[in-house]
């Protein structure tokens, strides 16, 4: 710290963040350089350090003056062109031209290899005057560590050098420029910064040297003049103010040149050993497979190694605060499983190990994975969503069915296997949440994933030599897998009525907690919607997540049900657009900006995802259309920005220039989305291939081939079955010891049979009324040995008619 003056105004404006449309994204691939960066508007937003999940600034651009009193803000008032510097490579020059053609502002973006650095070689030009007519000003907002509240910011030197300094929660920056510093000043956003002083005034109130514990900012003149137009600005980063002086001033001593040239040269390396999936030829600017290929490693983690955070954004970040810590730059168990297969699909297995290792550190002691967590594995938020326990056993899999889980692997990744296995067996099929974070119940898309991770991790117990745990996995995934349709499918409703189908798949059936007959019956809580549009009745709800039962192998996509459920879809959810069809991820979803296109603020209007443009095509291949999956493929590649960004989700309505919301383009969601780019990787290894990459084979031979079906209907105390086709076992699963007393009429003949431990700690026993008559009815209770007590309430399951459907049906 220095002597100087305290910046006026304490502690600021309440800190905000920035427009998560991102222009472009980057890293260094070097261990040696924990620094990640992104670009919007012209100027660089939220740098991270160490880690992805660690924003440290808001952002950096810069302000431009006049002569004649003329200010320009590089990011509101100038047109904005950015490219990578070579293909596959997210290094970037960026073109910032002032709307009244005053200047322009070339720059050249990229982090230094050799440390934690941001490099960024500007070159002002005057279109009209001198340059002696301008001045120009790098303004810089820290917010020290992904809060922009309590950060201190100051006027220093550091071995004889001009720098500018922040700090706050263990983390300091150094800002140093290869040309001299002119006036610079520190002050509080929204009352003393520097674009408060040169707002008002044109000049820079040099007294300001320091601004403490308050949303800060930065502001120094770049000494441009006729005979240095260019310049070098490195921001370090450190533990400690010093140590981030010393990296900005050894980036600057080093060169420029000196770091783009190993920057490039390790991404071009890296790029050369992908799997050479490219569409778009060697002399276009453009390769949407290298850029999604560029995204997914720009978002992983050197410490932790196999971490990657799902974006590196705050969605509608201008509209929040420090109480959004977190926004995307998260790891999702989900998303970073996708993330694999991207990687996969790519054929760089080595990361997709990666991120397997990583997931087996952060697996919870049950079994599960949080919903989502920072890289140190610690929850962020404390919901449940079942596929996301289920999906790293389908990475491991995978892994293994490719040949990259050798004997000396495979046997280190078992427990975990084990463990996840056990989890889903003991805890499903019902879910916490849905994929889209928001309801419990019934889901397709989460009942997709546990039925074939279950089938998976049969496998791979069978590999180790444990049989009867594999075998009591396939007998739970073969009875949930039976029961899909009486827990999510429905016929004869208005819905199906209006669109001349017989019947589709549901959203979510509810949880048999719920006040309802069946899952099918009752009402599903719609998140992010006002409080009177806050519900729907579950036969009312329809999503593409139905496709999920063909991407994982359990229904054939020519089944009549999946045909019907397309075909509702496609009525409710389709969205046509400039670059091609879109979907949303249900009716009545409230996540998205309003409709006048104010931020989404808890409710809203959900979008389209371009997402689910690459879900879709995978079933199109996977139903034998091939050119339909070409021409989806081309919607989500339109979807991307001029960067090839590819967003969460696009705006539907009509063109809000003021809000920068155009038809067809991104929301304020979340750019780039990591998840997308998976996909996208991967539906090119599709097409490529001719067949689904990620398809697990198990489900397709077992229920759409063999059609394997189940003997027995399961009953536990978070699945409390209401009934059974005649015909059926009734096989209860407790997690202690019981003795079961049972009847069919009514107590008048009483039966006590015990349970056996089976496998996972699960206790079993089938009850033998499969020769009861359609009408009865079997009252049990429990007596608990190890507790020695009654369970004090009786349950009921009614024997109905048998169905002759298959769930396999053709």
């Amino acid at each position: 710290m220095v002597d100087g003056s305290l910046a006026p105004g304490r502690p600021g404006i309440a800190a905000r963040w920035t427009s998560s449309a991102k222009s472009g994204v980057g890293t260094a691939l070097s261990f040696r350089s924990p620094l990640w960066f992104t670009i919007s508007h012209g100027i660089l937003n939220e740098i991270y350090y160490p880690r992805p999940d660690n924003a440290c600034t808001r952002d950096f651009g810069l302000v431009v003056t006049g002569a004649d009193g003329g200010f320009w803000e590089e990011k509101r008032d100038a047109s904005h062109d950015i490219e990578a510097m070579e293909k596959g490579v997210p290094a970037y020059r960026l073109a910032n031209k002032a709307l009244d053609d005053a200047w322009c502002i070339e720059k050249l973006i990229l982090s230094d290899p050799a440390r934690p650095c941001l490099l960024q070689e500007i070159t002002f030009t005057p279109l009209k005057g001198k340059i002696a007519d301008y001045r120009a000003y790098g303004l810089l907002a820290p917010h020290l560590v992904n809060a922009g509240m309590g950060n201190t910011a100051w006027i220093g030197e550091y071995g004889g050098v001009s720098m500018l300094f922040a700090t706050g929660r263990g983390t300091s920056l150094a800002l140093a420029c290869s040309l001299p510093w002119g006036a610079r000043s520190a002050g509080y956003v929204g009352v003393s910064d520097g674009w408060q002083q040169l707002r008002a005034s044109g000049r820079l109130d040099s007294d300001f040297r320091c601004a403490e514990d308050g949303n800060v900012a930065l502001t120094a003149e770049i000494g441009f003049s006729e005979d240095a137009r260019t310049a070098v600005l490195a921001l370090g980063f450190g533990d400690t103010p010093d140590e981030a002086a010393e990296h900005a001033i050894a980036s600057l001593s080093q060169g420029f040149d000196t770091a783009a040239k190993v920057y490039l040269s390790e991404w071009r390396e890296w790029q050369a050993k992908l799997v050479p999936l490219d569409r778009a030829g060697p002399s276009t600017a453009l390769d949407p497979y290298r850029v999604s290929t560029a995204v997914l490693a720009t978002h992983r983690s050197s410490q932790p190694p196999g971490a990657a955070v799902a974006s590196l954004s705050i969605p509608w970040g201008s509209a929040k605060g420090d109480d959004d810590l977190g926004g995307y730059h998260l790891v999702w168990p989900r998303d970073l499983v996708e993330t694999a297969g991207g990687f996969l699909a790519a054929g760089d297995a080595e990361e997709a190990l990666r991120i397997l290792g990583y997931l087996e550190t952060i697996q919870q002691d049950d079994g599960h994975w949080p919903q989502n967590a920072w890289l140190d594995g610690a929850a962020y938020w404390p919901g449940l969503q079942m596929d996301e326990c289920a999906f790293p056993i389908l990475l491991a899999d995978a892994l293994h069915r490719a040949g990259h889980l050798p004997e000396e692997r495979f046997q280190r990744f078992m427990p975990m296997i084990e463990k996840a296995a056990s989890y889903v067996a003991r805890n499903g099929p019902v879910t916490g949440e849905d994929r889209w974070e928001e309801d419990a119940g019934y889901s397709p898309f989460t009942l997709a994933v546990e039925i074939a991770a279950l089938l998976a991790a049969a496998d791979l117990l069978t590999l180790a030599g444990k049989a009867d745990a594999a075998a009591y996995l396939r007998e739970t995934a073969d009875c949930w897998n039976e029961q899909i349709e009486r827990w999510t499918y429905v016929e004869n409703t208005p819905l199906a009525v209006e669109h001349g189908v017989a019947g589709y798949y549901v959203r979510i059936g509810a949880p048999d907690t719920a006040d309802a007959a069946s899952p099918k019956d009752g009402f599903v809580p719609i998140k992010n919607r006002p409080p009177e549009a806050s519900s729907l009745l579950v036969r009312q709800l329809v999503s593409p997540d139905a496709l999920a039962l063909v991407r994982f192998g359990l229904r054939a996509a020519d089944d009549p049900r999946i045909r019907d459920t397309v075909t509702v879809i496609d009525a409710l959810l389709r969205c046509d657009l400039p670059q091609g069809p879109l979907w949303y991820r249900y009716n009545d979803d409230g996540y998205g900006e309003h409709d006048d296109g104010a931020p989404f603020d808890g409710w809203g209007t959900g979008r389209p995802w371009p997402l689910l443009a690459g879900e879709r095509a995978h079933y199109e291949l996977a139903a034998g259309r091939r050119e339909e999956a070409e021409r989806l493929l081309g919607a989500l590649e339109g979807s991307a920005n001029a960067g090839g960004l590819i967003p969460e989700q696009v705006w539907d309505g009509e063109d809000l220039p003021n809000l920068e919301l155009l038809h067809g383009r991104a929301s304020g969601s979340a750019m780039p989305l990591v998840w997308a780019h998976s996909e996208h990787i991967k539906l090119l290894r599709s097409l490529k291939d001719g067949a689904v990459f990620d398809l697990p084979p198990q489900g397709i031979e077992r229920y759409v081939r063999s059609k394997t079906i189940s003997p027995y209907r399961s009953w536990r105390f978070n699945q409390k079955t209401a009934s059974l086709p005649a015909g059926k076992l009734l096989r209860i699963e407790v997690l202690a010891a019981a003795m079961v007393r049972w009847s069919l009429d009514g107590w008048a003949t009483v039966h006590e049979s015990e349970t056996q431990e089976k496998a996972f700690g699960i206790h079993i026993v089938d009850l033998p009324i499969a020769d009861a008559d359609p009408g009865a009815s079997l009252v049990f209770t429990f007596f608990w040995r190890d507790a020695g007590h009654w369970e004090n309430a009786n349950y009921a399951v009614a024997v109905l008619q048998s169905s002759s459907t298959s769930p396999a049906r053709e």
